[in-house]
């Protein structure tokens, strides 16, 4: 076995998100015919569908369906568990800690960075204390379960400003991410309010901010400008050119100054790399380490990278950088894996050049907004287009995920109780917070 091994070339990936699992999918597919050890290295052994984690928070999808086991759906690819610290590029080999704490090595012949993204955290005051993040599983769910026990815990109150505040919740950062929460959010706390009589004409008041000119700004401006018009009727608060100033246990300050009582916030302001980029001591762009049109490393010929990971060329707009959306990872790391190939002796290389599809942004209930190939969509048209392309997309659980919805349609499946889920980190017993808050809150990171 070792001799074998010793024999083999081994290509390895970094990250099972979007652009590492479809590179190990892609590459299973190339290692056929290159004889080599194809090897996924990621902290979990399921890739997560991030777009439809606003509906596991809306408890619409059961979160077992937007995770897609990797050992079932890549065959022939060897999945290790642990997280990346390190790269030894003169060695060619990885530094990992697994999912029980030890460290080991693991060499390499070509390697593909695909570490995504983590949230982008701003030096605000009190931010990373009470702001909650909502990039998992855990985060989904907690936050499910943490709207709905502000609702009942605003029943049994009897101060009027605190019940207020219980019902007060603002998400920072009008992008993809925060507009699908803002507007999922709001539907499950309207929906759960109106099953609590103690509720009925109290106020439910949700507020969505960005320091950006209008909603969705990475995005077409028709799309910013539906999505903004189907929450602002909802009810929602959209506050533009407006962010926090700073966050206590209370409340939060925003920067016109107003003071909103609330204990929830919501923190969806952007994302930046993953730490392993910044310590390559690599050239690095915005962050994001510097790839040729090739998706290579300029002088490391045995090292690609992709995703949100690569600072990748936009040759469709010539000095740009392609934007960080699942969209070009999942396009880049295929192109990467076929130059990767040939950098092995099967077939050539070719630049990385895309053309945006479109943008699909699910707005709940029967809303949604969407451009595909260009043609500005809005309501039931694009509802079916937006559900359409991640039934598409989603490599896995699709009959499932279509009878959730189904379920949803036909007012059966939506969860407006609390499963009161625990936060997976460790807190200490000596928690400070009254017993129905004690619940550990995940934090961005």
């Amino acid at each position: 076995m070792a001799g074998e091994q010793a024999r083999r070339r081994r290509v390895v990936i970094v990250g099972g998100g979007f652009a590492g699992f479809h590179a190990a999918r892609a590459l299973s597919r190339l290692a056929k015919g290159l004889d080599v050890e194809v090897v996924l290295i990621n902290p979990t052994d399921y890739f997560l569908y991030l777009p439809l984690l606003p509906e596991v928070a809306a408890g619409i999808l059961d979160p077992r369906w937007v995770s897609v086991p990797l050992a079932a759906t890549l065959p022939g690819v060897r999945l290790v568990l642990g997280t990346v610290e390190g790269v030894d590029l003169d060695h060619q080999r990885v530094g990992l800690v697994d999912s029980e704490g030890n460290r080991r090595m693991v060499g390499y012949d070509r390697l593909l960075l695909a570490t995504g993204s983590v949230n982008r955290l701003l030096p605000i005051p009190g931010v990373a204390e009470h702001a909650h993040g909502f990039r998992s599983i855990a985060e989904a769910l907690w936050l499910r379960d943490h709207l709905v026990r502000q609702l009942e815990l605003a029943v049994s109150c009897d101060d009027p400003e605190e019940r207020a505040a219980r019902c007060t919740f603002v998400v920072v950062g009008a992008g993809y991410t925060g507009t699908e929460v803002a507007a999922h959010g709001q539907l499950l706390t309207r929906a759960a309010a109106s099953q609590r009589p103690g509720l009925h004409g109290q106020r439910l008041r949700w507020l969505l901010l960005d320091l950006a000119s209008r909603v969705l700004p990475e995005l077409d401006p028709r799309l910013g400008a539906t999505a903004g018009r189907v929450v602002r009727r909802r009810g929602v608060e959209v506050r533009l050119q407006t962010t926090v100033q700073a966050a206590t246990a209370e409340g939060v300050r925003l920067s016109d100054g107003e003071f909103v009582p609330t204990r929830s916030l919501v923190w969806c302001v952007g994302v930046r790399p993953g730490p392993l980029v910044a310590s390559l001591d690599l050239p690095t762009e915005g962050g994001r380490l510097v790839v040729d049109q090739d998706l290579a490393v300029p002088g490391h010929p045995e090292l690609f990278a992709a995703g949100d990971a690569a600072a990748v060329p936009d040759r469709t707009r010539p000095g740009r950088l392609t934007p960080m959306t699942a969209q070009h990872a999942q396009r880049q790391v295929r192109r990467a894996a076929a130059n990767l190939a040939a950098s092995l002796g099967h077939g050539r290389r070719h630049p990385y050049r895309h053309h945006d599809l479109g943008f699909v942004v699910d707005l709940g209930g029967a809303k949604a907004a969407a451009n595909p190939l260009g043609v500005p969509l809005s309501g039931l048209a694009a509802k079916a287009v937006t559900r359409g392309y991640h039934l598409a997309v989603i490599p896995a659980n699709r009959a499932r995920v279509a009878a959730d919805w189904l379920l949803d349609a036909c007012c059966l499946g939506r969860r407006s109780s609390s499963a009161w889920s625990a936060d997976p980190r460790p807190r200490s017993a000596a928690s400070p917070e009254p017993a129905a808050e004690r619940q550990a809150k995940p934090r961005p990171r």
